[in-house]
């Protein structure tokens, strides 16, 4: 699956989003390296702290679906200025490989890539334990 069809995914899963708080939709999708495309979007609650994000509720699907072969992942926030996933996100990614492709994007044509070990370098993983 190409980058674009994959930021298609992920820009249908942050109409899902929940964020009456912020305001502020994300959606993800993962492509997995079996094939398989798992989406999520942002959670907010009043409490704050609960909040999930998009790339999370993906990558807690994939898991609970049995996926953790993850090949990349797309990410749209805004619409207007390219997001990148916050640190807690990066490091939740991780625990599945530090060179999956993290694609960010406000649309299907203006996205930007990077392996994951660019954008969280010197991480802890797996296999420090």
């Amino acid at each position: 699956m190409n980058n674009k069809e994959l930021i298609k995914y992920a820009l249908e899963a942050r109409e899902k989003s929940y964020s009456p708080y912020s305001k502020f939709k994300v959606g993800a999708a993962i492509l997995t390296k079996s094939g398989e495309v798992i989406t999520g979007c942002n959670i907010e609650s009043a409490s704050y702290t609960p909040t999930i994000c998009a790339e999370r509720t993906a990558l807690a699907k994939c898991v609970s679906e049995g996926h953790t072969d993850i090949e990349k992942i797309a990410v749209v926030g805004s619409l207007e200025k390219i997001s990148y996933p916050c640190g807690v996100c990066r490091q939740f990614l991780r625990e599945f490989g530090k060179d999956m492709l993290i694609i960010c994007a406000t649309s299907e044509d203006n996205y930007t890539e990077y392996k994951l070990s660019e954008l969280l370098p010197n991480s802890f993983g797996p296999e420090d334990l």
